[in-house]
């Protein structure tokens, strides 16, 4: 593919029935003022078109894109995993076929990296947007970047899974067959364990759809909670979490269940839904 040095960044995109939504993802890769070196869409057991999307996209970018075909549906932190095995670039980067990329996002949160060694999690900040056709295309506005700490990540989470971007040669993964909450669990365990993350303040990334009640895994809320409590529970169990902080942080999660619930009547009330 003709163009300026390659990033060294591998971009791990987790597809399944997405065929309407992931030529919008990938046009924001091709849109990158620095293009990643090599992206990876993993295809977990469509059932619509999407595999011959991807196809379509391997024959016009031979080489630069790489198919990782799954057998069956296993989720989208098993699928990441997948494509996690075949990154050969030292930072790896998710996107969501559902979401998009800001142009300067992996110029900029690459660059952060790369002068932050020790920074072994970095994300930064997303925007809503409506139009189903929209790219990111919004003038930057640069806040103050901070160390996220275990405190207020364990209270809340600070990252969006298409604003990280992570070192590649750690040893943690996303829970294999985990379907709610992955990400999460993912970024405590690291933070947790003694890594360093930081969350950029300027938003690279656009999502399409509610926090809750859309479509997707994100409209079963209480799966959410559920997943929520089995994380302080696995970390309570490898020693990050006291028993009694492990009780505090699951009852937090059901109080957050009654006011994401709230919110999704609030939405319905008005025939958002």
């Amino acid at each position: 593919m003709a163009h300026a040095v390659l990033a060294p960044v591998s971009v791990v995109i987790p597809c399944f029935n997405c065929g309407l939504t992931l030529q919008r993802a990938f046009i924001s890769i091709l849109r990158q003022s620095s293009r990643p070196a090599e992206v990876i869409l993993i295809d977990d057991a469509s059932s619509d078109n999407t595999w011959t999307v991807l196809k379509g996209l391997e024959e016009a970018y031979p080489g630069w894109v790489k198919l990782v075909p799954l057998v069956q549906n296993r989720g989208a932190a098993s699928a990441r995993n997948a494509g996690w095995v075949v990154a050969t670039q030292p930072y790896i980067a998710f996107l969501d076929a559902d979401d998009a990329w800001h142009p300067e996002k992996i110029r900029i949160q690459l660059a952060y990296m790369q002068n932050h060694l020790d920074v072994v999690l970095c994300g930064h900040g997303h925007r809503m947007l409506s139009g189903v056709d929209t790219q990111p295309d919004w003038v930057l506005v640069h806040g103050l970047t901070e160390q996220v700490h275990k405190g207020s990540l364990l209270m809340e989470n600070r990252f969006v899974t298409p604003s990280v971007m992570l070192r590649r040669d750690i040893r943690q993964r996303f829970a294999e067959g985990k379907r709610h909450m992955e990400d999460r669990l993912l970024w405590l365990e690291l933070v947790l364990d003694g890594s360093k993350a930081v969350r950029l303040g300027v938003d690279l990334v656009a999502t399409y759809k509610k926090p809750y009640g859309a479509t997707g895994l994100s409209s079963n809320i209480w799966q959410m909670t559920l997943a929520d409590v089995y994380n302080y529970r696995v970390l309570h169990a490898a020693g990050s979490l006291s028993l009694w902080v492990t009780w505090l942080l699951m009852v937090f999660s059901m109080l957050k269940f009654v006011r994401r619930l709230c919110i999704l009547m609030f939405w319905r009330g008005r025939g958002d839904q």
